[in-house]
């Protein structure tokens, strides 16, 4: 027979307090940021915002190129967390170490060093590993706007436009869909239940895009962006 469980103690649950709140700010920070990318996604019309941290051509990976070619792992230290230095650094020192064994060895311990620091980084942002994407994989053109904004090729306004012109878009398609539901809300059941439904799409759009845009400036951001994790499409 198994001994039966003790209730915990007061310093248990101390001790379990200690241990998670660090964990707890990075779950509002993750909250936070995933609300962005439904917010985003939605305006653009996409199931899920397409970043290009993961393909062979985005900025993690050629910093990662740049390390190994100085043989020196500081310009990919920055796309990590301070938590998963040393495992970079190993994962590192292994990819030199085999690339001395020829080109074919070169080549195998490049790309292990690409799918670790890439799966690092993602782990940092709170978002699952799916492997490495080819350099042509199409890539969200906000992200690409504000690329091209951090490097001088475009100007920031370029991008506040890209991005606040299909937010405007997307509110003024779905105020109108409920305005003209709303007419026509009183004519039978059926017809109050499609207002119904375009209204709550319309004022779910609305809150979801202003929580993402207030959130990260709220004492209560934690708190205040759960809900807009549900969104209605």
């Amino acid at each position: 027979m198994t001994a039966p469980a003790t209730a915990p103690t007061g310093f248990d649950l101390l001790q379990h307090i200690a241990s998670t709140k660090g964990r707890h700010v990075m779950i509002r920070r993750s909250i936070v940021s995933k609300v962005a990318v439904v917010a985003i996604s939605i305006a653009f019309g996409t199931t899920s915002a397409s970043a290009h941290c993961d393909t062979m051509n985005g900025p993690v990976v050629t910093a990662a190129k740049l390390a190994l070619q100085k043989g020196d792992v500081t310009p990919v230290l920055k796309w990590v967390k301070p938590e998963a230095e040393a495992e970079t650094r190993a994962a590192f020192k292994q990819a030199l170490a085999v690339r001395k064994a020829g080109p074919q060895a070169r080549e195998l311990a490049d790309r292990y060093f690409f799918e670790t620091l890439v799966r690092i980084h993602r782990a940092g942002e709170g978002a699952p590993y799916t492997g490495l994407k080819p350099a042509t994989t199409p890539v969200d053109p906000a992200v690409q706007a504000a690329d091209k904004a951090l490097d001088g090729g475009a100007s920031i306004d370029a991008v506040v436009k890209l991005v606040t012109g299909h937010i405007a878009d997307g509110i003024r398609e779905r105020w109108q869909r409920a305005e003209e539901a709303k007419r026509h809300a009183n004519d039978s059941v059926e017809a109050g239940r499609k207002y119904v439904e375009a209204y709550v799409e319309y004022v779910h759009y609305v809150e979801n895009l202003h929580l993402a845009a207030s959130a990260a400036h709220s004492e209560h951001a934690g708190e205040a962006t759960q809900a807009a994790l549900h969104v209605h499409k």
